[in-house]
């Protein structure tokens, strides 16, 4: 899928939404999770490679194809999907490429009719304008942490 993408107001964004696997620069995902995303510090470029490889990925791309923004999703294709490595580069940020990203997310026919889930620390509203909200039942939710986490 490539597609250029709106925001919700429906300006441009300047950007192209693809889920291409050939497109994604891995040096710019690599440095940008694992240098400047604060839940993969320090990741190694083989997990990032790795979680690539397991996931559908989006990658939010300038005309020269330079490479702005990156998502991916985790899913069994059927019933759920993990929404995760959200980022867009920081000099591009308040532009809507994370809009553009999410909206490209939840209206991937692949991923339309599945329960998506997400984690964020700072980004609640961008994820609530795509019909995203809090889980309903926090308590019924666990998480077996990384050891040494």
């Amino acid at each position: 899928m490539t597609r250029s993408s709106r925001t919700n107001a429906g300006q441009s964004t300047g950007v192209r939404v693809s889920t291409d696997p050939a497109e994604l620069d891995l040096d710019w995902i690599h440095a940008a999770l694992s240098e400047r995303a604060y839940w993969a510090l320090g990741r190694s470029r083989e997990v990032v490679e790795a979680s690539i490889a397991g996931s559908l990925c989006f990658g939010a791309f300038e005309e020269d194809g330079r490479q702005v923004g990156f998502a991916r999703v985790v899913t069994d294709g059927v019933t759920f999907g993990w929404v995760c490595d959200v980022f867009v580069d920081e000099a591009e940020r308040g532009r809507g490429i994370g809009s553009a990203l999410i909206a490209a997310i939840v209206d991937d026919e692949r991923l339309r009719d599945l329960r998506l889930a997400l984690a964020t620390r700072d980004a609640d509203a961008l994820y609530a304008a795509h019909g995203f909200r809090f889980l309903v039942h926090p308590e019924r939710w666990m998480e077996r942490p990384r050891p040494g986490s």
